[in-house]
């Protein structure tokens, strides 16, 4: 087992030194807060996870839960982390102070999510969705749902989940078909089945609460007839006890990975007793979920970086123990054998996984950035930074879930055959990692979201956004001898992201949106190298400038290992564009005109 699954030290440095989080405790909003306090919740939450999730984390994959005479039973310690993030106020931790929160700046928050997520991302979903739930009630349900539910679901006694997803309608929401029926007495009556809802049932809390898409009798058809529902596994009676609300657990799955945390089947009313609450206003369901959804996304991209950062320790932990072979240039069988870490081809594995979650988690620091700009700003200001999250959100879901799988992939090649045994967690992080490009909206559906919407949105102001804020982190890198090249290279392909973009637009007006969006998997792709190409540069800057400052000695290996992975994305990674540029400038729609037919034998 290893044990070392983040670096406190990389953590700092994103927060303080990249992007300043201290910055924010000018404004009103974060004046309570103070570096002193950020450096105590982070240490708190690294002893959490060091604690109680890390310890667990083959244990939760090894004894997977299981469907016992209706009740899905889990590892016995989910009881205990429910109890624990709600005590200690993680399940609150961004929640405002009126509403008996922390107020935490989402950067500090989403750090420690972070942090949770490498330690045991199982474990770490029982919580993570509860927050998400909970704050869909807070923004839109009423006055009373809120009082009923909100405080027990953060004080870690009922679980919160999204149920969107249905046998014959997976990513295709507008084909569900779970029913909600009008009563006089202040509810609905809900049927149907939802499949792959996370934490869905379980006996760690006493209760379970359902953030359910569903459709009211006579609503119009489509995603315009979806409406919200809050739908409680246990509903409360007229006398205040819990009471079965009809909701059944008809199946739990067995997965590859991800197995400490239960995917369950639901049956909805099947003896037409289950009650619901409208969350919103009727037919606003998918709006409103897309909130959820979004911090989903993001959130998944968070998982996965963890995951694969944890991954990653674990490689660099054995690759500076395990002793074979020699240096090519001493081949005397009769000196000792070295740690594999002093092989060239084992220190390219190791910069290609520090390369992408090192940039991933900077991406995923960034977005959370702008969620705090929107936290403190009004006006034009807010805008510019929702607008930027926007075209940020499909990229940080997708390239730390797809990118994850390949770096956990090298570390496990680290490992050799010790690697794909069980003795070794990197099996384990392996199959876990597969799921990210499926959930929460799979690779394809974020690669048209970010083609098909997000680059066109208001006339492509996201997109001017978003080369803006590339073009100050180019111009302020030039000022740094270290960093000119760098900033070149980003500088070209940007303009060729620019001309690819356009060409593709073009093709929309031409062919139709079916030949525009053929290749929306690959343009999203080719975004997100540049994007964190990008996020590399802007740590570069942050580098260059402590070591101008006079930077402790202490630090100076961390600052150049820094520089040694900045140029490796550089000189491995950002090149990859040049191919996805060739292939999407090229007007050739073959599969398109493929037909299901010619894959016959």
């Amino acid at each position: 087992m290893a044990t070392r699954f983040v670096s406190e030290r990389n953590i700092k440095f994103l927060l303080y030194e990249v992007f300043d989080v201290e910055s924010f405790t000018k404004y009103e909003y974060y004046s309570e807060h103070n570096r002193k306090m950020f450096d105590m919740v982070l240490k708190a939450a690294i002893k959490l996870g060091q604690d109680l999730l890390f310890p667990i984390f083959e244990e939760m994959d090894r004894n997977q839960p299981e469907l016992v005479n209706g009740q899905v039973k889990v590892h016995p310690s989910v009881k205990t982390i429910m109890q624990e993030f709600g005590e200690g106020g993680w399940i609150s931790s961004r929640v405002p102070f009126d509403q008996d929160g922390e107020q935490l700046p989402s950067m500090v928050a989403d750090i420690c999510e972070f942090i949770f997520a490498a330690a045991n991302y199982s474990a770490h979903a029982y919580p993570g969705l509860t927050f998400g739930a909970s704050h869909l009630i807070e923004s839109f349900g009423s006055t009373e749902l809120y009082d009923t539910y909100v405080p027990r679901m953060r004080a870690g006694d009922w679980q919160g989940t999204m149920a969107l997803t249905e046998p014959e309608a997976g990513s295709s929401l507008s084909d569900i078909t779970t029913m909600a029926e009008p009563t006089d007495e202040g509810f609905y009556r809900i049927k149907g089945q939802k499949i792959f809802i996370s934490a869905g049932d379980h006996d760690g809390v006493e209760n379970v609460v359902h953030l359910m898409l569903a459709k009211i009798e006579g609503a119009p058809a489509g995603v315009k007839g979806i409406s919200l529902f809050l739908v409680p596994k246990k509903r409360i009676d007229d006398n205040g006890n819990l009471v079965s609300n009809d909701v059944v657990a008809s199946g739990v799955y067995h997965k590859l990975g991800y197995r400490g945390c239960p995917i369950v089947q639901l049956s909805i009313g099947d003896k037409n007793d289950c009650r619901g609450w409208l969350v919103g206003e009727p037919h606003n369901g998918l709006k409103y979920m897309f909130q959820m959804m979004n911090e989903a996304r993001i959130g998944v991209g968070m998982g996965a970086t963890a995951m694969a950062t944890a991954a990653y320790y674990a490689s660099l932990e054995y690759s500076k123990t395990r002793l074979q072979g020699r240096n090519l240039s001493r081949k005397d069988p009769t000196l000792p054998p070295v740690a594999i870490i002093e092989h060239a081809d084992v220190k390219r594995m190791l910069l290609f996984q520090r390369a992408v979650i090192e940039g991933a988690q900077s991406l995923l620091m960034q977005c959370s950035k702008f969620v705090d700009f929107q936290k403190v700003l009004d006006g034009e200001a807010k805008e510019k930074y929702h607008l930027l999250l926007e075209i940020l959100t499909p990229i940080a879901k997708s390239y730390p879930s797809e990118m994850g799988i390949q770096s956990v992939s090298q570390g496990l090649q680290c490992l050799g055959g010790s690697g794909y045994c069980d003795d070794y967690p990197l099996e384990q992080y392996y199959r876990d990692c597969r799921i990210h490009p499926i959930h929460e909206g799979t690779t394809g559906i974020q690669g048209m979201d970010l083609l098909g919407r997000k680059v066109i949105m208001k006339d492509g102001q996201a997109l001017l956004l978003y080369i803006n804020e590339l073009h100050d982190t180019i111009a302020a890198a030039r000022e740094f001898k270290m960093l000119e090249k760098f900033a070149n290279e980003l500088s070209e392909s940007l303009t060729s992201l620019q001309e690819v973009t356009r060409h593709l637009v073009s093709i929309a007006g031409q062919d139709g949106p079916e030949a525009f969006l053929a290749d929306a998997t690959l343009y999203l792709e080719f975004f997100s190298i540049i994007t964190i190409a990008w996020q590399w540069l802007l740590q570069g800057l942050a580098v260059q400038k402590a070591l101008n400052n006079g930077a402790k000695k202490k630090d100076l290996n961390f600052y150049d290992g820094k520089m040694f992975t900045l140029r490796y994305f550089f000189a491995y990674e950002l090149p990859k564009t040049l191919g996805l540029a060739k292939r999407l400038m090229d007007a050739d729609p073959l599969t398109v005109e493929m037909q299901k037919e010619h894959f016959n034998d």
